[in-house]
């Protein structure tokens, strides 16, 4: 099949608590994912996706256009709603979309658009899909048929500079309710939160992360004189 190319619409799943599954019951759980990968497969060849990556039990796969990529989101929820499962509470899968340019390199993509896709993924649950504003915007008025998006609010999420604006796609025959979504925002912390999002300092931000990351770092300083930023530039950091 052809490689999508240029602006891709993305689509990430991946099963909620599969360690605990695997740990509770190792037999059952080795015969549900076979069912769980083979029906995940069939409904992105079938929506003209292209499965790109398998890490685990989560799946990436690309599409040319956002319809597309929706359409298989919904038909996925659905079949792993239908479907009848060894393991005792069934397999719950979370699923994103998003929408950009990737590189593309020996079948597989590569930059922001990925990482960024990822990180929209790790903040649901279950048997949830979340979409991307890009995605959002994309596909709005091509839903297929009882399907909606709803606004969830804006999330700050790891490694992402800015808040992300974060849709839920709903359906008339899959869950519609969640418990909040698992980002930054709902993790204790004295931050204070930014109104406005920090405009340059791009090397500042990146000196200062690389000192972070080093091993014998336990204390940094940002110095300078009052009024130049130290304290925005230490929370965006």
């Amino acid at each position: 099949m052809n490689i999508p190319t240029g602006t891709i619409s993305f689509l990430f799943t991946d099963i909620e608590g599969s360690t605990k599954l695997w740990a509770q019951d190792r037999e059952n759980m080795s015969e549900d994912l076979a069912r769980h990968d083979a029906l995940i497969r069939a409904v992105v060849e079938e929506a003209g996706g292209y499965v790109f990556k398998t890490v685990g039990d989560a799946f990436c796969a690309a599409f040319s256009t956002a319809t597309a990529a929706v359409t298989a989101a919904i038909e996925v929820q659905q079949q792993l709603l239908q479907t009848k499962w060894k393991i005792a509470k069934g397999l719950r899968v979370r699923a994103a979309l998003h929408t950009g340019e990737a590189q593309q390199r020996d079948e597989d993509y590569f930059g922001p658009t990925v990482n960024k896709i990822a990180r929209v993924l790790s903040a649901g649950h279950g048997g949830q899909t979340l979409v991307t504003a890009t995605a959002a915007q994309l596909c709005r008025e091509t839903l297929p048929p009882k399907a909606s998006l709803r606004l969830l609010g804006r999330y700050r999420l790891k490694d992402l500079a800015e808040p992300q604006e974060i849709y839920q796609l709903d359906h008339a025959v899959v869950a519609a309710d969640f418990p909040p979504l698992v980002t930054l925002d709902n993790r204790p912390n004295n931050l204070s939160p930014q109104p406005t999002r920090l405009i340059g300092r791009e090397k500042e931000l990146a000196d200062i992360g690389g000192i972070l990351l080093r091993s014998a770092t336990r204390l940094l300083t940002l110095s300078g004189p009052g009024g130049s930023g130290k304290t925005r530039m230490a929370l965006q950091a």
